[in-house]
């Protein structure tokens, strides 16, 4: 298991809301698969494609302008996966202010130039 790195920020922006004005989960998710992916492809040194994607939970919520965060960590490496969990935090607009936003699990599959799978130590599978 690593420490939690930093892998992306983002600010959310109007059309990244839903119809009720708060930050859709939608785009939660996808920044959080940005971030895990960038990850999976640093640790695992190539292509890596998520297969798996489970344990979302929303536990604060973010408002237009406020930044998110993304930390992600590899909690369990597989012959050719890496899961990895990505957690994210909004940060008020105009203040310090951090919440807890959004959590979630991620399985990436290593492939080679040929688009099969690879082992995670970089021979063959």
């Amino acid at each position: 298991m690593t420490e939690p790195q930093l892998m992306i920020r983002a600010t959310a922006m109007p059309t990244d809301l839903n119809p009720y004005g708060g930050v859709f989960g939608g785009w939660l998710m996808a920044q959080m698969a940005l971030g895990a992916g960038a990850l999976a492809s640093r640790v695992g040194k190539g292509k890596a494609v998520v297969v798996h994607a489970t344990d979302f939970t929303f536990p604060g919520a973010m408002q237009v302008g406020d930044e998110l965060s993304v930390y992600c960590h590899v909690i369990a490496t597989g012959n050719t996966s890496l899961t990895i969990l990505a957690e994210g935090e909004g940060r008020e607009r105009n203040g310090e202010a951090v919440t807890k936003v959004s959590r979630g699990t991620f399985k990436f599959v290593l492939l080679d130039d040929d688009d099969r799978p690879r082992r995670v130590d970089g021979t063959i599978a």
